[in-house]
């Protein structure tokens, strides 16, 4: 996987009210980790348009948002193509799963592995972060054809 060029913590104004975001920046892209209790309407509601907003703001390629329930290791990955003004509840990520790894490893200051559930199933994660500097980062899982076909694209 990628190794993130910077993970870095943030409380910013949204909606009415703080939010606590990890932002996990890549070259081109980045991935907001936000810790929730639930998946419930109103926080996927907030995560869409976060992901709009950024999407507008940054001038990156893609936002990930990426919502993290801490107590079951459950991820929900949010994937926005500003650009293609495509917005994806996806049903696993493995480039959010890294970042997920990757941030858990710099909380905690060592190593971390950890099992992240998805709707799409399990994505392993391993990562070590040692002195703010993310040393290794690695991701496994098992991947499965779930559609088969043609596709027509007319430009």
């Amino acid at each position: 996987m990628p190794t993130p060029k910077k993970i870095e913590q943030r409380i910013i104004k949204y909606d009415g009210s703080d939010l606590n975001i990890i932002i996990v920046r890549y070259q081109g892209f980045i991935h907001i980790v936000i810790e929730v209790e639930e998946f419930d309407k109103s926080i996927r509601e907030k995560a869409e348009s976060l992901a709009k907003l950024l999407g507008v703001t940054l001038g990156t390629n893609l936002i990930g948002i990426l919502l993290y329930k801490t107590k079951s290791d459950e991820l929900a990955p949010l994937i926005y193509v500003p650009h293609l003004d495509s917005l994806i509840w996806q049903r696993g990520c493995g480039s959010g799963t890294a970042s997920l790894g990757a941030y858990l490893s710099w909380k905690n200051k060592g190593e971390i592995v950890a099992k992240i559930r998805q709707p799409g199933g399990i994505i392993n994660v391993i990562a070590s972060c040692y002195d703010e500097e993310l040393e290794s980062l690695k991701i496994e899982g098992s991947v499965g054809i779930v559609a088969q076909g043609k596709a027509f694209i007319e430009v």
